[in-house]
């Protein structure tokens, strides 16, 4: 028999864009770990449904959100109550050259990758540094890492959010408070299928030899599953990881090292 996992009884965990892929993996982790968790994200249906799956595991509420408005941040996370764990995991990727790249999708990977970051932070902060204690995870990318062609704008947004992630870390570090960031590889989930269809509707290739192309960079040769990048983020808040912050931690299979 199983013995429940309770390191986080008690713990109010925010996650943003939480109605599906990795979101809902790390949701889905803190709840087993016996946090209340509250989903955030623009569906509301989205994530009725996504808590409708979650039956049973715990406490979760929904609160719909667009993390690019700061009125919209404010109202939601007022709504929420106290919050003891932020993870930022709403983002949005969009490719294009440079030489294509216009100012409404430069604006639209800054607000939505970046700063949908910092108006969330900002939220919570307050409260955590009253409290003196305080999870914030960041979902960055292996792009904020490195560089990638034909995603300038998603990878100095991402860049961005690693500079964040480290800039409060050091500002918080004697408060109580973490401030990290994981940094996923191509990982299964909407995002990656979007990409996939990006690549096949531009060139000849099939969707398996698009697939080819991506896993290249792994050198697992496998992409990564929301459940593995979860795992990365519920270790950061659990009791014992308090030594932890200011890191920007790959899960890429060896991408990143």
């Amino acid at each position: 028999m199983n013995t429940p996992n309770t390191t986080l009884a008690g713990q109010h965990a925010v996650v943003t864009g939480g109605g599906s892929g990795i979101g809902a993996a790390v949701a889905e982790a803190l709840l087993r770990a016996g946090a209340r968790v509250t989903l955030m994200g623009r569906s509301a249906q989205r994530l009725d449904a996504q808590r409708e799956s979650f039956n049973g595991l715990g406490e979760v509420a929904c609160i719909s959100v667009d993390v690019t408005s700061e009125a919209s941040v404010e109202k939601a996370f007022a709504q929420a109550g106290a919050i003891d764990i932020l993870v930022n995991n709403a983002g949005q990727a969009q490719a294009a050259p440079f030489a294509h790249t216009d100012m409404a999708l430069w604006q639209r990977m800054l607000d939505v990758n970046l700063t949908g970051v910092f108006l969330g932070t900002r939220a919570v902060l307050p409260g955590m540094l009253e409290r003196g204690q305080g999870r914030i995870v960041n979902v960055a990318s292996t792009a904020g890492q490195i560089g990638y062609a034909y995603v300038a704008a998603y990878c100095a947004a991402k860049h961005g959010v690693i500079g964040l992630t480290r800039s409060l870390a050091l500002e918080v570090a004697t408060k109580g408070v973490t401030v990290n960031a994981v940094c996923p590889g191509y990982t299964e989930t909407e995002l990656l299928h979007a990409s996939l269809e990006q690549i096949t509707s531009k060139t000849s290739r099939t969707e398996q030899q698009a697939r080819e192309t991506l896993l290249r960079t792994n050198p697992q040769r496998r992409f990564v599953s929301p459940e593995q990048v979860a795992n990365a983020v519920l270790w950061l808040c659990q009791p014992g990881s308090d030594a932890i912050t200011g890191q920007s931690i790959s899960i890429s299979g060896g991408e990143v090292m």
